[in-house]
């Protein structure tokens, strides 16, 4: 298992609290693991409202037009690193 940075771990938590994910806690969530499909098995929904408490916590806005959405929510290192960027 890969190691998460304090940012992912943070992420991760938001992941889990946001989704109600009560089979999965922060640090199962591994960093470079699919977070929809066959990885973490997220949905649109989950998408959703995933990107809703982003941007509420991080004022970070995560759109359905933005050409790089699915490479943002390919894994936990890549959302987390977009969040870092964005808030920079």
């Amino acid at each position: 298992m890969q190691e998460q940075s304090e940012h992912e771990q943070e992420v991760a938590e938001l992941i889990v609290e946001s989704l109600n994910l009560e089979d999965i806690s922060a640090t199962d969530i591994e960093p470079e693991e699919p977070l929809f499909g066959d990885g973490l098995g997220l949905d649109s929904i989950d998408a959703l409202e995933l990107a809703l408490a982003i941007t509420q916590k991080y004022s970070v806005q995560l759109t359905a037009d933005d050409a790089n959405i699915q490479g943002v929510f390919g894994s936990l290192r890549s959302l987390s690193a977009y969040i870092s960027e964005k808030t920079a």
